[in-house]
């Protein structure tokens, strides 16, 4: 079936509110696939929702190979996971739309630019009517918007019922995510589908990391009741990391560094988790690297990836076909995973292996890696999960612990980073109004050093070890690049604003009674263009500053001469 020649598609009515169609749609997810095995085709595409989207040839087959389990994870029965894939050259986004939420979403929680993230909810049962003997079909969310658990916890109310029923009942979900209001920063939405209600806070920018959880709003009206979700984009970290807790600092220490890591994991469901939950380790600060929670030698950036012609790229990479093992013998760090296995009633904990241990056939788990990490270990946090999971505590609990912990240890690294960062704003006494903004001062790293003896990591951390060290590692990352440039522009901008709000304030009458037509014609143009700029970056300023600058520019055309005044209302 092509999925673009109308055939199959929603009866999609004109919304009677007058926005386009699927806006709302597009504002949640991307598209909706269904992917089967072809027996001549292999992975084929059969369903694609909503029929206009734009999917290159080149996304289509690479979502294809990525909805399937490969052979030999041997999946049976249900399976969920996820996927990333790179989006094609050229395609634009709806920006401003974007760059709204963008701006108030917490920087982990961003609208991808260019990737996709993929969920997937894989079937595969035996079948006695299907040549092959089983029936395999996946139902994908395609989306840019990282909601690993509520686009998984929307399949498992989706995609048992459309495997019954197949097209009729993906048509009526399409339709009814199409009613739902916008993903907006700060806001609690009840999203309907299918005769649940899901009740969701969408996070934001001022919330305090690691804040307490989503309480049940007032819903009164509602029937059904909604089903509460108390985060949109968290996981079970304590499952992830439950084989690995004692090397916790070592793993954070690595995201942090954005080295290159493979996990190799016995399904897509373990791998895909797992590198979540290493990129997720160092929130509030965004992982600036690639990432792939699930990657198959299918994948346009396979020969990039595994090139032993360059140093590997600063990437983590979720695997589950053992012929990975030859081809990343070269990266630094390997962590290989297997079925959670007890010690008495503990999990059992992976050992750190030499690299030169990595065997082509039956490597066996462990963390193969020669990385010495520059901070002690925090014995007492993993006692601390040990001994809760020796009491049975529930495994959101010991998530919670977990990402406390996370949050505490990054925060007590980035703080000393931010604190030196504001230091470099010039002061606002010298933002003047007929001046150009001062410069911010740039980093100096030798600077940043001396700040951290007194005012370091130290005085919110009891984690004990070579903290300088670790910073000058930093620097060399993508993910102290990424942090930099984004607090650059977030302090540009408010001096932008500052500088706005300053003119604002000015006598700009006054200042033009003894100006020459050509310095009045001159701050026109510069006001407008500001003004201008102000707008497309959506800065937040004051209270009627825009409007008073406005009305101010029309109050001062209207003394020019009448060829100048259609000029510049036209300009």
């Amino acid at each position: 079936m092509n999925p673009f020649d109308g055939s199959g598609s929603p009866r999609h009515e004109e919304p009677a509110d007058g926005r386009c169609p699927w806006s709302r749609f597009t504002s949640w997810l991307e598209c909706v696939c269904v992917v089967t095995f072809d027996l001549e085709l292999g992975q084929a595409i059969e369903l694609l929702f909503p029929p206009d989207v734009k999917l290159t040839e080149k996304e289509k087959t690479t979502i294809c190979y990525l909805s399937f389990p490969d052979s030999y994870s041997g999946c049976l029965g249900d399976t969920q996971f996820s996927f990333r894939l790179r989006q094609s050259v050229g395609r634009r986004a709806s920006r401003s739309r974007e760059d709204i939420y963008n701006r108030d979403a917490p920087v982990t929680l961003q609208k991808e630019v260019s990737h996709f993230c993929g969920y997937v909810y894989f079937r595969q049962v035996k079948d006695v009517t299907v040549k092959r003997g089983y029936f395999q079909k996946s139902l994908v969310l395609v989306s840019r918007l990282p909601y690993t658990h509520l686009f998984h916890s929307l399949l498992q109310i989706i995609a048992p019922e459309f495997f019954e029923k197949l097209e009729p009942c993906l048509e009526t979900v399409c339709n009814e995510i199409d009613q739902w209001p916008s993903p907006v920063p700060g806001m609690t939405l009840n999203l309907p589908v299918m005769g649940v209600v899901l009740q969701v806070r969408i996070p934001s920018k001022t919330d305090k990391p690691g804040g307490s959880p989503v309480r049940q709003t007032s819903s009164e009206n509602l029937l059904p009741f909604p089903t509460l979700l108390p985060t949109v984009h968290e996981l079970d970290l304590f499952r992830s990391f439950q084989s690995v807790l004692i090397h916790l600092q070592m793993l954070w220490e690595l995201t942090l560094l954005g080295e290159p890591v493979v996990v190799m994991a016995p399904s897509p469901t373990v791998s895909s988790e797992t590198v979540l939950a290493l990129v997720s380790s160092i929130s509030p600060l965004k992982f600036c690297c690639d990432f792939r929670p699930y990657f198959t030698i299918h994948d346009p950036e396979f020969r990039e990836f595994t090139t032993r012609t360059q140093a590997p790229p600063h990437v983590v990479l979720g695997v589950t076909n053992p012929f990975f093992i030859k081809t990343f013998q070269s990266w630094p760090h390997v962590v290989r995973l297997g079925e959670i296995r007890m010690t008495g009633d503990l999990p059992k904990q992976l050992k750190v292996k030499k690299l030169s241990k990595l065997k082509i056939l039956d490597t066996k788990p462990g963390i193969y890696t020669s990385y010495k990490t520059f901070l002690h270990k925090d014995k007492i946090l993993v006692k601390r999960l040990f001994k809760g999971f020796q009491r049975k505590r529930p495994s959101e609990v010991q998530s919670a612990i977990l990402r406390r912990h996370l949050v505490e240890l990054t925060q007590s690294f980035i703080i000393p980073l931010e604190r030196y960062m504001a230091s470099l704003m010039p002061l606002q006494r010298s933002v003047t109004p007929w001046k150009t903004p001062p410069q911010i001062r740039p980093f100096s790293q030798d600077e940043f050093m001396l700040t951290v003896d007194h005012t370091g990591p130290q005085l919110t951390s009891g984690l004990r070890g070579d903290w300088m060290g670790l910073y000058r590692k930093f620097f060399k990352s993508p993910n102290f690049d990424g942090w930099y440039r984004q607090r650059h522009r977030e302090m540009s901008q408010k001096l932008e604003s500052l500088h706005l709000e300053v003119v604002c304030d000015a006598d700009l009458v006054g200042w033009t009674r003894d100006k020459s037509e050509v310095e009045i014609v001159d701050l026109v143009l510069k006001l407008r263009e500001k003004l201008n700029k102000a707008h497309r970056q959506q800065l937040q300023l004051k209270d009627g500053v825009s409007d008073k600058l406005e009305t101010f520019i029309l109050s001062i055309i209207r003394t020019l001469p009448g060829d100048l005044q259609t000029e510049l209302r036209t300009h």
